[in-house]
């Protein structure tokens, strides 16, 4: 039994993959491995990757009458302009970013979807303070993808960033036996998130400070995407046994 399901006493795998170069297949690929757990080809997995530029639009956005203008700002920034399965509005990463694909089998799956929200805030908020950032659980005015369990940053006084800054992005997928969390964090390098993501919301008309887009590194000078793993795998293992696939 874990946190995150009281169905569970397996072994949580995790591996790390490369991003191959093709960001819709990458973006795909975690689909592809929830599909698997359904099966019961696999069993529950964690899967990091640090993410070629991407912008990835939620099912809301393609509906809005700057949908199109707001792909293209995107392009022109040199990010791949997705739609992704999962729910949320848009979100941009590159590669000072980590994505965790957290699947995990569940005959009820739909239940508890909720609490997955809040149950993964506070556990990677807890691996941020880790490295000393200091990280906190509820949303922030005027964040991209606004959620009531965004993990976001309060600089310190010697920090770059002037204002809390939203540090995760997460989004769900249930089917019938399954669910995949899917998590950006940004660790690093925030500034071509935060200029793409101005001009992405400005096409969409979509409320958004800019203000709110930062990364880990923005707060505490030298995290890195390499030390935020090992923080996140330290507060997993607090949970769970971890066998590296």
């Amino acid at each position: 039994m874990t946190l995150w399901n009281p169905e569970s006493s397996e072994p949580l795998s995790y591996q790390f993959e490369e991003a191959s170069g093709d960001p819709e297949a990458d973006l795909e690929r975690g689909v592809q491995l929830l599909r698997e757990v359904q099966a019961g080809t696999r069993g529950p997995l964690l899967r990091f990757y640090r993410p070629d530029p991407t912008l990835a639009f939620g099912q809301r956005d393609i509906r809005l009458p700057g949908f199109e203008r707001a792909a293209q700002a995107a392009q022109s920034a040199g990010f791949a302009p997705l739609v992704r399965k999962a729910g949320g509005r848009a979100a941009a990463y590159h590669r000072g970013t980590l994505i965790v694909d957290h699947i995990e089998p569940h005959s009820e799956a739909i239940i508890g979807q909720q609490q997955r929200f809040k149950v993964f805030a506070d556990l990677y908020a807890r691996a941020f303070r880790k490295l000393h950032v200091d990280a906190h659980v509820g949303p922030i005015d005027g964040e991209y993808c606004p959620g009531d369990y965004s993990v976001h940053g309060v600089p310190a006084a010697d920090s770059k960033a002037v204002s809390a800054v939203k540090l995760i992005g997460t989004a769900q997928r249930v089917i019938s036996g399954a669910w995949l969390f899917s998590s950006v964090f940004v660790i690093e390098d925030s500034d071509p998130l935060r200029s793409v993501l101005d001009a992405v919301y400005r096409a969409m008309e979509i409320p958004m400070d800019p203000a709110t887009v930062g990364a880990a590194d923005d707060l505490v000078s030298g995290v890195t995407v390499e030390g935020f793993v090992q923080a996140l795998l330290a507060v997993y293992r607090e949970h769970t046994q971890l066998l590296e696939a």
